[in-house]
């Protein structure tokens, strides 16, 4: 397998390029407009520049050579084996990808449906999906010509972030809020990377006065009405449908629940179930379906404006909740025939000590995909013959016991 303790000449890895040869450029969700890949303003975290001039912030998406198609590369593991259709053929590595597909058949009967399964993205190298970006977006930045990342986060993804820093030789800052808990804050710190803690409401600006001053490249969104993380990082999330894909390949989903804050996910799973239907592993796109804290996606999808500001009540999903949207959520929903549900704190909790009964830990935020079945099965939105992916995007063990009621595990989805 090819795997690179450290990632410092943006040139090449082991005598080649690291950037997918079929990456011709990146484009706008929205209008559409096509961006190169040595366009200064890809990496400055802002997203479409024409969209965004007209008062929407739309974020962008790789796009390959048309003659590019999803392989799988049967000789290496992880992630490393649908490089085909990722941005580059080598990135930093901890291991990450090649996570199970758990079978629930009870919970399937449950809620009436042929099959149930979870995809334990928990078992990632620090413990969530974002293992999956991390390498992704340093691997640009190095690609970039910088040598410094930054991302504003109190959980998930400042520390898969600091990890994968770690691993290429980078130097790397995560902004948190003040109540962050002591776990993430060593974690974070043990990897040397630098760990400012300011008030919530300060983490976006002093990441875009640090991306725009001073140099740093910015893994995460900083902007109020956001966009989404790195789009060379979300790719990433691709490879989860791949793998969904190949491992259901003779009886594939027709349904895939996702706990959703910004639409991360839900961008990398659309795209990667269109390549995977492309390379014909599947016959037809799964429906998407959003699991959020509160209505903000499920408004979008009835005709509200993305930019608005939703109100959320509940934050006891702390890794999911915020009263905002993105395009690139309610673009993926559209694409899959998908849609949006909201759960509430009691029955997230009652979905993770079910899940806990079923021998897996999942954080409060991701346990939101079986609450989210849950409500999808009392609305009568799914049929008999449904076979039902849960994403489960991140472990538990790392969440304090006080989580269901004041979890600081901020790492949107």
């Amino acid at each position: 397998m090819s795997s690179s303790n450290s990632l410092v000449k943006p040139e090449a890895v082991d005598g080649r390029s690291f950037r997918n040869e079929t990456l011709v450029g990146l484009k706008c969700l929205r209008c559409e407009r096509s961006y190169k890949l040595d366009d200064p303003h890809i990496d400055c975290g802002l997203g479409c520049r024409t969209c965004l001039d007209e008062g929407f912030p739309v974020g962008l998406r790789c796009e390959y050579a048309p003659e590019s198609k999803m392989t799988i590369d049967r000789e290496k593991t992880g992630m490393f084996r649908f490089s085909s259709k990722l941005p580059f053929h080598d990135f930093p590595s901890l291991g990450e990808g090649g996570t199970a597909l758990v079978s629930l058949p009870g919970l399937a009967s449950q809620a009436g449906v042929e099959q149930v399964f979870i995809k334990n993205e928990g078992q990632n190298p620090t413990g969530s999906h974002k293992d999956r970006m991390s390498p992704l977006a340093v691997a640009r930045a190095i690609d970039a010509g910088f040598s410094k990342v930054v991302c504003s986060s109190s959980g998930n993804a400042g520390a898969s972030l600091a990890s994968y820093a770690a691993r290429a030789g980078v130097q790397c800052c995560v902004i948190a809020s003040t109540d962050i808990s002591a776990q993430w804050a060593n974690a974070i710190r043990l990897t040397g990377c630098e760990l400012q803690m300011v008030a919530d409401d300060q983490r976006w600006p002093l990441t875009e006065k640090m991306v725009q001053e001073e140099g740093w490249f910015p893994i995460t969104n900083y902007w109020f009405t956001p966009i989404g993380s790195n789009p060379f990082g979300i790719e990433g999330y691709k490879t989860i449908a791949h793998e969904i894909a190949e491992q259901l390949r003779q009886s594939p989903p027709t349904v895939v629940v996702v706990p959703t804050c910004r639409g991360d996910v839900l961008l990398g799973l659309w795209r990667g179930f269109v390549e995977a239907q492309e390379a014909r592993f599947i016959d037809s796109l799964p429906r998407l379906v959003a699991v959020e804290p509160g209505a903000r996606l499920e408004l979008v999808l009835a005709g509200s404006d993305y930019r608005s500001v939703f109100k959320v009540a509940d934050n006891s999903m702390t890794s999911i909740d915020g009263g905002t949207a993105t395009y690139q959520s309610f673009k993926a929903l559209q694409a899959t025939s998908g849609s949006a549900v909201s759960v509430g704190a009691a029955a997230v909790i009652s979905a993770q000590r079910t899940l806990a009964e079923q021998g897996l830990h999942l954080e409060l935020s991701s346990a939101s995909s079986l609450a989210g079945l849950w409500r999808l099965a009392e609305g009568a939105r799914l049929h008999r013959s449904d076979r039902v992916v849960l994403i489960g995007t991140s472990h538990g063990y790392k969440e304090p016991p006080e989580a269901a009621a004041t979890s600081s595990t901020r790492s949107c989805n």
